[in-house]
């Protein structure tokens, strides 16, 4: 029996992308129609493509690969390796410039926060619109308009025009119609990253409880390795709109993502690199991520448990914030992130919360008493604190890698490491 529900066969996407001289600028193409009208009677706003340049971008190439019934498939890779891409052609949203795609049955889809919600609708009325653009009959409409309401948490609100809604009750609503579509497959793009930690552990046991109970194909987009490792059974890596890796091994397919979507460079590269203009702003541009010593030597790659660490942060702000929040995030080489760690964090009620201002340079000691042995990667994260990322983790942030080795400690019953991502060394009594 034939269990296969996707089939994709060397699928291509192309897009034609124009690039502009200088003259072509709004400015100068008026004067110089101008200047062609005032010399001679002609069509001074007539079309010429002798100053442009149209360049082919392939967003997807030669994509073949099928997914089985009641899989779980995470697709992961770098920002442009063409996951979204890939999506929305699945989705229908979008036509392949070549190959072939099969599809069997229903397809549900979770692209952007609001796709398909009329903003002057209310909830309870765009609960139908979109559910019934998602293919639902008005009885499962019916049916499970209940459930919809009560899985978003927006029964207070389901009589308000949804403009009036924030990004994580759109994302809720949504997300509920999406799941509660009878379909034999599920497709959710990075969206679940707008709602609250809450909000992404229901989604994760929804779609959970809808793969194995009612056996549904899901795809699932995201740059959460911890969602990935969670939900999974096999992952699909793409780079520049290929496909590097499929396997059923998800630790590999993470470790590959890991290693090639946050590429470590010098941090003036990094700085200058055109794909990194995003990060200028006037709250905090960062100039150094480093680990250093007690001493204030450089970390050059391994380090032991007894070693004392420090992560030191240096950047200017222009515009002061209360808000500003610039700290790291610990990973494991797998992916697995341990924790998160910013300069408005506490010690106790007494403290006085510091605003940054002009030059900084901030320092925390790692604690590596804590950790196991293996490979780890600290990379730098800022934001405003409910308002705007200014440096994400999912957008190639940069980062520095270091091996804890050695022994966890000196007992003779200890073994080089042990299961698990922390190994804290406890003081024992016996009493």
């Amino acid at each position: 029996m034939n269990n296969t529900v996707i089939k994709i066969e060397n699928l291509g996407k192309r897009y034609l992308l124009m690039h502009q001289r200088r003259e072509d600028l709004l400015y100068n193409v008026l004067a110089n129609k101008l200047k062609l009208f005032c010399g001679r009677v002609a069509h001074p706003f007539k079309k010429s493509n002798s100053n442009s340049n149209l360049e082919e971008f392939w967003a997807l190439k030669n994509l073949s690969f099928d997914v089985n019934l009641g899989e779980r498939v995470g697709v992961i890779g770098r920002n442009g390796a063409g996951k979204s891409t890939l999506l929305k052609v699945l989705s229908r949203i979008t036509e392949p410039t070549e190959g072939r795609i099969s599809l069997k049955g229903r397809v549900a889809s979770l692209l952007e926060v609001g796709t398909g919600f009329h903003p002057e609708l209310t909830g309870r009325e765009n609960i139908s619109l979109n559910a019934a653009i998602l293919g639902m009959t008005h009885a499962e409409i019916k049916q499970n308009f209940d459930a919809i309401v009560d899985f978003a948490g927006v029964e207070k609100f389901l009589d308000t025009p949804v403009k009036r809604y924030s990004s994580g009750m759109y994302v809720r609503l949504a997300f509920a119609i999406a799941a509660h579509l009878n379909s034999e497959i599920l497709i959710v793009d990075e969206v679940l990253a707008v709602g609250d930690i809450e909000f992404q552990k229901k989604c994760m046991g929804k779609m959970d409880e809808v793969s194995h109970k009612q056996g549904r194909t899901i795809l699932f987009v995201s740059h959460n390795m911890s969602a990935i490792s969670q939900l999974c059974n096999r992952v699909i890596c793409m780079e520049k709109g290929h496909l590097t890796l499929d396997t059923k091994d998800v630790n590999a397919g993470i470790k590959l993502y890991m290693n090639t979507n946050h590429e470590v460079k010098a941090f003036a590269e990094w700085l200058n690199d055109i794909n990194n203009l995003k990060f200028k702003n006037p709250y905090f541009t960062p100039s150094r991520l480093g680990l250093y010593y007690a001493d204030k030597s450089p970390v050059q790659k391994s380090i032991t448990r007894q070693d004392k660490v420090y992560v030191e942060i240096e950047g200017d702000v222009e515009i002061p914030d209360s808000a500003l929040c610039v700290g790291f995030a610990l990973y494991t080489q797998d992916g697995i992130e341990l924790f998160r760690a910013f300069q408005t964090d506490l010690l106790n009620s007494k403290d006085e919360l510091k605003i940054l201002d002009k030059h900084i340079i901030l320092r925390a000691q790692l604690p590596t008493e804590f950790l196991n042995l293996g490979d780890y990667r600290v990379m730098l994260i800022a934001l405003l604190h409910n308002r705007q990322w200014i440096i994400n983790i999912d957008n190639n942030t940069p980062s520095a890698d270091f091996t804890l080795d050695g022994l966890i400690n000196n007992s003779p019953y200890c073994l080089d490491r042990r299961p698990g991502f922390l190994a804290p060394h406890l003081n024992w009594q016996l009493i």
